[in-house]
């Protein structure tokens, strides 16, 4: 359909999961792709895909391999981006792990790595770009919580935490740059089949599923096109929204 014709869209966590997803929902939208993931044959394989499946377009398909949880490798991957690009019009804040352990047995280490992964890495994506969609005067940026920010879950504090800042985080900077026109909006997904699914038991995805009044663990596609909405222009007057993807779990 082309709802994103031309856009220059860049997805933290794109090589895998979720973000892959919404990588290759965009460029079958006509978007020009960024994506970045801390595996360089990931990022490789991520991208080849991509460009696989738009061949015969012109558009710009790119990948770098870096830790987004580093401040200083995100401003040195982003200043020649933008200066080949000239300018972002959406970004996807994506990355994320687990490091799963009940309160009393975590050690700083999980916490710290959970929380630079999955919640500093939005303030350095983020930061290295916005003063570019302000110039500009418009911007789409969509950051990826999640539902257990929303309600919490035994054994993942750090992640639960880290999920909810995003939530802040998307609330406070949205009213900020809303008189810049750049939308700042959020997901909250449930349970997808994607490789941190992948890791649990059978028995843990039966228990999971069991709690999902749709009763079935969601395909990465229905999150990619809630994303899709969300950078396209059938959300201009949407921001500081948290879209909730997760079959009537939290409801």
């Amino acid at each position: 359909m082309g709802l994103l014709k031309e856009k220059r869209a860049l997805i933290t966590g794109g090589t895998s999961g979720l973000g892959k997803q919404i990588a290759l929902v965009f460029a079958l939208e006509g978007a020009h792709v960024a994506i970045l993931g801390k595996d360089l044959p990931q990022a490789e394989e991520a991208a080849e895909s991509i460009r696989s499946k738009t061949s015969g377009s012109n558009q710009n398909i790119w990948f770098k391999a870096i830790d987004v949880s580093q401040k200083s490798e995100v401003d040195s991957a982003m200043y020649p981006l933008l200066m080949e690009w000239g300018g972002i019009d959406i970004l996807v804040n994506c990355a994320g792990i687990t490091k799963d352990k009940l309160f009393l047995k975590m050690e700083e280490s999980d916490w710290d790595q959970v929380i630079a992964t999955n919640l500093k890495s939005v303030y350095n994506v983020t930061h290295s770009l916005v003063r570019s969609m302000v110039k500009a005067r418009h911007g789409k940026i969509i950051n990826i919580s999640s539902v257990i920010g929303l309600q919490g879950n035994p054994g993942q504090v750090n992640y639960s935490a880290s999920k909810l800042g995003i939530v802040g985080l998307t609330r406070s900077l949205a009213k900020e740059l809303a008189s810049r026109n750049i939308n700042v909006n959020c997901i909250a997904p449930g349970f997808f089949k994607t490789p941190m699914t992948d890791m649990l038991t059978d028995e843990q995805k039966k228990e999971i599923i069991k709690k999902v009044p749709m009763n079935r663990l969601g395909d990465p596609q229905e999150v990619a096109h809630g994303a899709l909405f969300l950078a396209s222009h059938m959300s201009d007057y949407i921001t500081g929204q948290i879209l909730v993807i997760d079959g009537g779990m939290s409801a």
